[in-house]
């Protein structure tokens, strides 16, 4: 579907940056609003729009900031009056840079920075732009033919497999698995509030796979080439998910091939 308003938040690089690119290229008549932490060192960014200035627009935000999330709201409302769809893409591993594989690497600091960036950044974002979304037309996913289950906009969170409790097997990485799971628990209940009245948001927490970015670079030797996505591939995948989205798909979580995943 052609047109409508797109946030992208963590949009520097990795799959962020990608689904900018993607929106931008192939999404006609899309506006896609772009953010990140420091609009001038995202090279990429900033070349994505002196090519495409009329489709792109890049605004600073850090997650961790619920005072940069809120002026970043207030200006989407000012210039563009309603969001169509939000994507929550920013995403720590640890402070590390590696999860911790036991208990004697846990630490306040490490569990406290991957809330903060994976689940509260991405809380408060809905928070504060979920007044947007419900002024949406309701321009991505798939609309229903009964009105009363149409959706105006659609609430991405950028989630992740290891996330789910019931296919914990491994054990390790406790900030990362804490704090995505924790997601996955805001976007549920996100999904629950966000459904109700007359406009109602479709909030989905999406798995992309094994992507090849700077989050998941140091674990690539254990991982198969064939399930090591390229940001390209990840996206495309995630795209499709989201083409397909309604409001019997609120409050679930899928996989990048559409596979419902396990809480």
């Amino acid at each position: 579907m052609t047109g409508g308003i797109a946030l992208v938040q963590g949009a520097s690089r990795g799959i962020g940056f990608q689904f900018c690119k993607s929106l931008v290229l192939s999404r006609h008549g899309t506006t896609v609003i772009g953010t990140c932490r420091d609009p001038h060192s995202a090279a990429d960014l900033q070349a994505l729009k002196d090519k495409y200035p009329d489709a792109l627009t890049i605004m600073k935000l850090d997650v961790t900031s619920q005072c940069d999330i809120r002026e970043a709201a207030q200006k989407v409302e000012q210039n563009f009056g309603s969001l169509d769809l939000l994507i929550n893409s920013s995403a720590m591993l640890h402070p590390s840079g590696k999860g911790e594989t036991s208990l004697r690497e846990v630490s306040s600091e490490g569990l406290s920075q991957a809330l903060a960036t994976n689940t509260i950044g991405p809380l408060l974002m809905a928070k504060h732009f979920s007044p947007l979304l419900m002024k949406g037309r309701g321009t991505f996913g798939a609309q229903s033919s009964d009105k009363s289950r149409q959706h105006s906009a659609i609430l991405v969170n950028i989630s992740a497999k290891v996330g789910s409790i019931a296919d914990n097997d491994l054990g390790g990485w406790y900030s990362y698995r804490m704090s995505k799971a924790a997601l996955n628990m805001a976007t549920k209940t996100l999904s629950v509030e966000l459904s109700r009245g007359k406009s109602r948001v479709v909030c989905v927490s999406l798995h992309p796979g094994t992507v090849n970015t700077d989050l998941s670079r140091p674990y690539h030797k254990h991982v198969p080439k064939e399930k090591l996505f390229s940001p390209e591939r990840s996206v495309t995948y995630l795209m499709n998910n989201i083409d397909r989205l309604s409001m019997d798909q609120t409050g679930k979580f899928f996989s990048w091939n559409g596979t419902e995943l396990p809480w």
